[in-house]
């Protein structure tokens, strides 16, 4: 946890009760500063007495408010009470926006309701709301984690098609995922797309495909990857170092391909 971060919410609240000793009614954006901290350092009760507390004060919650609660939800795992706070926002007349479905899709997906996810994203593709390359690798993500992998290809092609730019993210989701699919000839014409595209893949990439094909057991690809890395003057990140040297510990085979990486 941020000690320093926590260090600013206590004096954010100092503050707060200040205001309230002089009489003073706190506004929308000092209860939107508190929540966001109080969500950011974990403590989501916390935010949600702040947001309850809010609420009989007059003050009206607003979208962002609502967004604050709803990815600090999700992060904590309390993805049922996520969806009561969605339903409720939904129902109070409070616009909801693409960034809004975006966290509440994110945060189906990353609590392991990723039938609900399709199930709303199928709701926005019906809908007047401007979806953009966020929503599109999130939905890619979940059509791989549930074994649809045409149609995450297909929402792929969608980026292109309506005029969007995948982004260094959608391009990893992909790679990866045809890695773990063992479909790597797919993974190197991704990568091949991806730079024809003009998009750099970054350190955080391209350490994220190695240690994937390397957790799959695709050694000889994985050199090829590292390679890349020490030809853009990337560093090698920490737990990619020590996923090759815990490789390289091991006995038989795979010890032998282990010797052909750069790093070694």
């Amino acid at each position: 946890m941020d000690i320093e971060l926590v260090g600013k919410v206590e004096e954010a609240l100092r503050v707060l009760d200040a205001m309230k000793s002089a009489g003073l009614q706190p506004t929308a954006v000092t209860y939107a500063i508190l929540l966001n901290g109080y969500c950011k350092i974990g403590r989501i009760a916390d935010g949600l007495s702040l947001f309850r507390e809010m609420s009989l004060s007059g003050v009206k919650p607003t979208t962002f408010m609502y967004n604050i609660i709803l990815d600090g939800l999700f992060r904590s795992g309390r993805a049922v009470s996520a969806k009561e706070k969605f339903r409720t926002m939904s129902e109070s007349g409070i616009p909801v926006g693409i960034v809004t479905y975006n966290i509440v899709l994110h945060g189906f997906c990353r609590n392991n309701c990723t039938d609900e996810a399709i199930e709303l994203f199928k709701k926005l593709r019906g809908m007047n709301v401007k979806i953009d390359v966020i929503t599109l690798t999130t939905m890619i993500s979940a059509m791989f984690k549930t074994r649809r992998i045409e149609e995450a290809k297909d929402l792929f092609a969608t980026i292109s098609a309506i005029g969007l730019v995948p982004s260094v993210v959608t391009y990893s989701v992909m790679m990866t995922n045809f890695i773990k699919e063992g479909l790597l000839a797919e993974a190197d014409d991704m990568f091949l797309a991806m730079e024809k595209a003009g998009c750099a893949p970054d350190s955080r990439l391209l350490n994220h495909v190695v240690r994937v094909l390397l957790e799959n057991g695709a050694v000889v690809k994985a050199a090829t990857y590292l390679a890349k890395l020490d030809a853009k003057q990337l560093s090698l990140e920490a737990s990619t170092v020590s996923l090759i040297l815990s490789l390289f510990s091991r006995k038989g085979k795979l010890r032998e391909h282990v010797k052909l990486l750069p790093l070694i």
